[in-house]
């Protein structure tokens, strides 16, 4: 086996590993501990294709090189099996869930393996086996039994809630109810977003348009009892424990603008019903049962004067209270409108603004001025009270609004003059009052239209509005505009909702916003019109899911006589755990919001200490078993405890966390909850789990030509002739054909390549036509045909080559696209790496003649340990893609060598082995037969004495143009580089007859030699 081939190399050191358990990790080791962690996969059925391994190789890269410097690693892997995809996938096919979540796993695993990644296996955890989603159930019951000490910003037993005397008195029960008004895991009913096609509640993020994002079935706010989990009791403690931990800005931020911390005022808006004009036309007993007062939360008390209507959620509680007769069929229209959106949708800032005028007023309580009550769906029944005042001069949406229903637009803030100078208004003042354009001069402006014949309407009537101040005011065009903005706010394209003075705002008229809201704040509560409050836009965790593939819930109902629920909850025992999934014949959902495991009836009904129950028919979320997993691993097969509290004092915090970017709010913020949770109740030592958090970027396709479909249609007869197929897909609601090169199997991605298209005049064509192609690389889909699978690039070229490439293509981070000329060069590299050793000529492996115990050349030896600093450093920074570039070099610099110093190689072998582990592995036992594996090598050291050169190439311009270089001194000084550069051959040929006016010298990079 002379030549490279990793179709034999490979599966033996994979061989070798799992059979040695070489990367098993010890719990006792005095070395110090790194643990690093990839966010696991959900397997799904189409298996892996060449993204995904991305972070994982990033991950085992660094696994390798940390062990080789000291550290005790651990690198486990798992599997997110519960969910949504695996039962309908089961329900299309027949085929339980559980034997599609097997077959996936067995996959997943195949390929993982295949790639070489130096996971420990042994703690290797699936979320729906029995004896992990135990303890996923053991965590529900911890929530269940905590509640949240604000005083002491720290849950603790519900035992030690401490209960007033006037709910002791009244006995057990009400001490019990009182109780699950506090704990962390609680029932209520809710607004979600039911699929019926799916069965089930959906997140926010699961729906787009108004469907499911897996099927495109319709989905609908309905109210639902479901679980829940009380997260915003974490709020501040998820807020300010971002600062404790190494993640990426935006992630942190995004985290932040989800929990969405505000500061502002709750304020009654009064009700009056002689205003309303309700009296005839509604039931007295209606308006006397009717609650008095609108409350808002807003985080600009000082905006209050500027309030012109009020907006309620469309599932507002007083919305059918208020409704008008007149307006009711209007509004119950909307009202089913609205329940088609998800919060999302109803909130994007760019949506036309839509809503329904109840018939109903209001009291502003600093003005007395009676406003309009509406309903719209940009506001959320979850978010703050579900009301808010509208003041339009100061907020986006409010502003949209307004303009769209012409209601009234009242300014209460001034903006500062650098706002005004921005404006469009201004810039007509400014005309007006510089005289530069005749249009804008004294005698157009007194004239009754003024340049109406070419000014436009908008400038015309900023004229009329200015003119008015003429006299009154200097000419300063921030005065005008100041006096425009307060006459004639609607000529302002757009809101101002930054802080300023406050105006039309009464008594409160020169003050500062910060100033304002203080003292707006204090007169409310002073007059018992409102209040200070802290509000959040994060909602508690919605934990039921009506689906059948998912943890069951730890808890029984206890029923009535009649076989009604009492409400009284009692929980199973540790004891009694794991609570597995009964067997079901049908587990199709129901279309009703009731969970199939109703169907179970012999495991629903239970009969406890002579009292009938009836099980939760609910199952946990997918997240739920993805928010402890790293736990797990720590301590996989211990049936006694979660975790053994010596192991995770031990390994955790987590060193570094790699995974996607779309986690950053849901499964993120989710783990950092329940971490906190059981750190309060004192199960984990470390207030955070994950230290360092790293986001790789995506790998998309191959570069795509395509061409519009009416392109396409007029031009079959030429894509026929040139064996070309498309694959139709609509993007951004237009039909385009991509063009691929015609294959015996269809399944194959067959891009265009390079010989194919042509450039003119900077566009792309098809060679030898006219048809204009565009080029886009896209992420990988089934839709668009352009999945990579990993199994196709490991047989051909291996899986250190797609490993190397991975890293290759560009910074971790980055949003790349696949190449597989980029994948065959990092394969050509690896193959001089081999024949850097390897004697090609004979038919056993040997080393090459050239290989000898022989003391490097000294530009060997600096250039090697240049090669080891830069590697080093840039694994340390996870810069994969230079660290490669730097051995490319160096193999570059080893190659022309007619001896190869045996040393010299080992040395390369180990800075090559994390990034290229079978054929490292293979190089080391022929370089160092006695050695059974390398992985525990010690890593390279540099000496800072061997890096400096003797000698440097410095580049000599003439005129800012390259024309020759010098092999110079590193140490060489600026006179003496000057006269070595005009001493130079090339140069004084090329300055002979001109007059040199200036050397421009920087000593060790560059000579400029100036010339007339």
């Amino acid at each position: 086996m002379p030549a490279y081939n990793p179709k034999v190399i490979e599966p033996r050191w994979q061989r070798f590993w799992e059979e040695n358990k070489t990367f098993r990790t010890p719990d006792v080791s005095d070395k110090p501990k790194y643990y690093i962690l990839d966010m696991f996969p959900y397997p799904s059925g189409a298996g892996l294709h060449v993204g995904h391994p991305e972070g994982y190789t990033a991950t085992d890269i660094l696994a390798r090189y940390k062990r080789m410097r000291g550290f005790n690693v651990l690198h486990p892997m798992g599997w997110d099996a519960f969910g949504l995809p695996a039962e309908q996938y089961a329900i299309e096919t027949g085929t339980h869930p559980r034997e599609t979540t097997q077959k996936n796993i067995d996959t997943f695993r195949r390929q993982i393996k295949m790639l070489g990644f130096s996971y420990d296996w042994d703690r290797e955890v699936d979320t729906t086996d029995p004896g992990y989603f135990k303890w996923t159930q053991w965590i529900f019951l911890e929530l269940f039994d905590t509640w949240y000490d604000h005083a002491q910003k720290r849950g603790g037993p519900i035992k030690e809630l401490p209960i007033p005397a006037d709910v002791q008195a009244k006995g057990p029960v009400a001490v019990r109810a009182y109780q699950d008004t506090k704990r962390l895991a609680y029932q209520a009913e809710i607004p979600v977003n039911w699929c019926e096609a799916l069965g089930t509640v959906l997140a926010n993020e699961e729906v787009v348009d108004g469907k499911s994002e897996r099927g495109g079935h319709p989905v609908v706010r309905m109210p639902l009892r479901q679980w829940m989990l009380r997260i915003t009791d974490y709020a501040d403690r998820l807020l300010e424990d971002l600062d404790k931990v190494e993640w990426p800005h935006a992630i942190k931020e995004m985290q932040r603008n989800w929990i969405g911390k505000s500061e502002g005022a709750e304020v009654d808006f009064r009700l009056r019903i002689a205003d309303l004009r309700l009296k005839d036309r509604v039931p007295q007993s209606a308006i006397s049962n009717l609650q008095s007062d609108i409350r808002v939360f807003t985080t600009r008390p000082d905006t209050l004067f500027g309030a012109t209507y009020m907006v309620l959620s469309p599932e507002h509680p007083l919305v059918d209270q208020i409704t008008t007769p007149m307006q009711k069929k209007a509004v119950d229209e909307y009202k089913v409108e609205a329940a088609r959106k998800s919060d999302l949708e109803r909130t994007e800032l760019t949506k036309r603004k839509t809503g329904v005028f109840t018939g109903a007023y209001a009291v502003n309580p600093v003005n007395g001025e009676s406003v309009p009550v509406w309903i719209a769906d940009y506001v959320l029944l979850s978010y703050g009270t579900g009301a808010i005042m509208a003041v339009p001069a100061h907020d986006e949406r409010d502003f949209e609004f307004a303009k769209q229903f012409r209601l009234p637009i009242r300014p209460v803030v001034m903006p500062p003059a650098a706002w005004l100078a921005k404006t469009k208004v201004f810039g007509v003042v400014h005309k007006m009052l510089s005289g530069s354009d005749p249009l804008y001069s004294q005698k157009h402006m007194d004239a009754p239209s003024p340049g109406a014949a070419t000014l436009s309407q908008f400038e015309v009537q900023v004229i009329r509005r200015a003119g008015r101040f003429v006299s009154a005011q200097p000419r300063d065009p921030h005065k005008y505009a100041e006096q425009v903005y307060r006459d004639a706010v609607e000529l302002f394209d757009e809101c101002f909702v930054g802080d300023g003075v406050a105006m039309n705002s009464g008594s409160f008229n020169g003050q500062t916003t910060a100033e304002f809201k203080a003292r707006i704040t204090a007169w409310l509560e002073k007059e018992k019109k409102g209040q200070r409050k802290v509000n959040y836009k994060l909602r508690d965790w919605i934990f039921s899911r009506q689906r059948y593939w998912g943890e069951p819930f730890p808890i029984l109902h206890e029923l009535d006589a009649a076989g009604k629920p009492t409400g009284v909850v009692e929980t199973l025992s540790l004891e009694e755990l794991p609570l597995t999934l009964p067997e079901l014949a049908d587990y199709k959902p129901t279309g009703k919001p009731e969970p199939p495991l109703g169907k179970a009836k012999d495991w629903v009904e239970v009969t406890r200490n002579g009292k009938r129950h009836r099980r939760e028919t609910n199952t946990m979320p997918q997240w739920a078993g993805s928010c402890w997993y790293y736990l797990r691993y720590l301590d996989a097969k211990n049936e006694k405890q979660i975790c053994d509290p010596e192991k995770q004092k031990s390994w955790l915090p987590i060193d570094l966390y790699v995974g996607g970017a779309e986690h950053a709010v849901l499964h993120l913020l989710y783990a950092r909850f329940w971490h906190k949770v059981l750190f309060d109740r004192g199960h984990i030592s470390t207030p955070e789990p994950f230290q360092k958090l790293v986001n790789q970027g995506m790998i998309l396709g191959e570069m795509d030509y395509h061409v519009p479909r009416a392109v396409y249609e007029a031009n079959k007869s030429e894509f026929a002739r040139m064996n070309l197929q498309t694959v139709l897909v609509t993007e951004e609601k237009k039909e385009i054909c991509i063009l691929r090169n015609l294959s015996s199997d269809p399944s194959k991605y067959s891009p265009l390549n390079e010989e194919q298209i042509e450039k003119r005049d900077d566009k792309n064509f098809l060679k030898g036509t006219k048809i204009e192609l565009v080029g886009k690389a896209e992420k990988m889909s089934k839709a668009r045909g352009n999945v990579i699978n990993p199994d196709e690039v490991v047989d051909e070229y291996g899986a250190d080559s797609l490993r190397l490439f991975e890293m290759f293509m560009g910074p971790l981070e980055a949003t790349k696209p696949w190449s597989m000329r980029g994948v065959e060069g990092v394969f050509r590299f690896l193959n001089r790496v081999w024949r850097l050793m390897v004697d090609e000529r004979c038919e056993e492996l040997k080393l090459s003649d050239v290989v000898q115990d022989v003391e490097p050349e000294k530009e060997t030896r600096r250039f090697l340990h240049q090669t080891i600093q830069r590697v080093t450093g840039d694994l340390d920074s996870m810069s994969f893609n230079t660290a490669i570039a730097a051995m490319m070099e160096f193999t570059n610099h080893l190659t022309p060598l007619k001896i190869r110093p045996r040393s010299v190689l080992r040395t390369f072998v180990l800075l090559l082995s994390p990034f290229a582990p079978h054929l490292a592995e293979e190089l080391w036992r022929l370089l160092d037969s006695g050695q059974q594996t390398l992985a525990f090598e010690p890593w390279p050291k540099y000496d800072a004495s061997l890096l400096k050169a003797d000698t440097i190439e410095v580049p000599v311009q003439i005129n800012g143009k390259l024309r020759s270089k010098l092999t110079v001194a590193a140490d060489m000084n600026a006179a003496s580089l000057e006269q070595a550069a005009l001493a130079d051959e090339k140069i004084r040929a090329l300055t002979e007859g001109k007059t040199v006016r200036k050397v421009i010298v920087i000593p060790g990079k560059l000579v400029n030699i100036v010339v007339g």
